[in-house]
Parts: structure tokens; C-alpha cells; sequence
């Protein structure tokens, strides 16, 4: 898919100057025995913080799975979205939330929460969440749901899938999980079946891309079915 820029588990749109991220899963921490160092409120700041700094963009898309529990928002999970969304307003953005399958309470939370957003206009490029049909039809899709990782040499990284023509003829851009502490699935061995989201059903044609935090660059792959013996 052309018009997209890689950053850290997220997506820039230049035409459409949206940054699109996707699975928070705010109030992961509180829901586990995991426990995260820098703690997850701070984590995700921190990280979004440094994306508005660096694309500044004038809206930010979260593309579902905002909250991880389904049946109630903590008081502590209210605060994490409300500022996040602060954090986007001071950087200039307007926050748009997109609901995920996580997110029953999102409304509860958030007032203008939807199940899809057009980002771009030519081509249009819907963003939804990923875990059922759409609602708009597009010729572009940027989801999430699935949190894919690959493995390379022994170290799993969280990766974009870049399906052409995956949902009756659109492109789709699956992205990682924004939240580091969201387990995924490994595309190494996977096959279309092994996705649960109805927008990518083979994989054979999908390109992986990684973004190496060292070098601060994309590196995309060949399509899977032309490199997965060497992984």
C-alpha cells in the first residue's frame, strides 16, 4: 500500500497528516499478574507523546481495542484514555476512537466513539477495527485486531501485513498492537485461517514489515509464500 509511513507499532498518513494506532488494550496491566516496569499508563503516553512530536498530525485514529476488559472501565482505565486524548489535543490532534471487539464500555468512556472512520478521501481509506465485516465500504482498509509478530533469527517482532486486494478488492494494512503487553499472532508459520479477522483470509500474498527502532526505518519483506521457508 502506497501513502503510508511505518512508525513504532503505528501508521502516518501524509495526505490525510492522521496517525493510526491500533489496539491499546488500556487496563491490560490491572487484568493480569504481569507486572510492567514503566507501567502501562506512562508506557503508552510516553509512546504516543513521541509520535505526536515526531508527525504531528491533526488527527489520531484509535483503531480499536482501545480498552481490554469487556465487562467494566476501572476508574484508573477512564483516566489512561482521557489523557491520552488530552495528550492528543495538546499536540494540536483531534482524537477519533474507533470501537474494537474489546469494547462494549468504550461508549461509556467516550461519547463519540464509532465503528469506522474514513481517514482519506482519494483513495478512501476506511480505518475499523478489524474483527467483524466493515460498515464503509473503501479501497483502502487499515485495521488491527490481530496484533501480527514475526520471528526473525530468534527475536519476535511486531509487524504491519500489507494484503493487496485482501477484502473484495480493497487493500488492507493490518497493524501491530500498540500495547506491548498484548500477545499476537506469529505470521511465520500462520496461514489465513490462522487470522481471525474476516478482511485477511490468505496470507501467501501478504508482505510483512517490520519498523527497526535502531536504524528508525521500514524494512518490508517479500510476500510470504516467497521467503517463509527461510524464517
Amino acid at each position: 500500500m502506497d501513502g503510508f509511513q511505518f512508525l513504532p507499532r503505528s501508521v502516518f498518513l501524509p495526505t490525510a497528516d492522521a496517525l493510526v494506532v491500533a489496539d491499546l488494550h488500556v487496563g491490560r496491566n490491572e487484568a493480569s499478574d504481569v507486572a510492567f516496569p514503566l507501567g502501562e499508563r506512562r508506557d503508552l503516553l510516553d509512546r504516543l507523546g513521541a509520535l505526536l512530536t515526531r508527525a504531528k498530525p491533526t488527527t489520531v485514529v484509535f483503531a480499536g481495542d482501545v480498552l481490554h476488559r469487556f465487562e467494566a472501565v476501572s476508574e484508573r482505565s477512564r483516566e489512561t484514555v482521557a489523557e491520552l486524548a488530552a495528550a492528543c489535543r495538546e499536540a494540536g490532534s483531534d482524537p477519533v476512537f474507533v470501537r474494537g471487539n474489546h469494547d462494549p464500555m468504550l461508549d461509556a468512556v467516550r461519547d463519540d466513539a464509532r465503528d469506522a472512520y474514513v481517514v482519506a478521501a482519494d483513495p478512501r481509506t476506511v480505518v475499523c477495527h478489524g474483527h467483524e465485516e466493515p460498515s464503509l465500504d473503501a479501497e483502502q482498509y487499515v485495521i488491527g485486531h490481530d496484533h501480527p509478530a514475526i520471528d526473525i533469527e530468534g527475536q519476535r517482532r511486531p509487524c504491519f501485513l500489507d494484503a493487496p486486494a485482501a477484502y473484495e478488492g480493497a487493500d488492507v494494512l493490518m497493524l501491530p498492537a500498540f500495547s506491548r503487553l498484548a500477545a499476537g499472532v506469529e505470521v511465520n508459520d500462520a496461514r489465513g485461517s490462522d487470522l481471525q479477522s474476516p478482511l485477511v483470509r490468505d496470507l501467501d500474498d501478504v508482505r510483512p514489515t517490520i519498523y527497526d527502532d535502531g536504524s528508525e526505518e521500514a524494512l518490508t519483506f517479500p510476500p510470504l509464500a516467497s521467503f517463509r521457508r527461510l524464517l
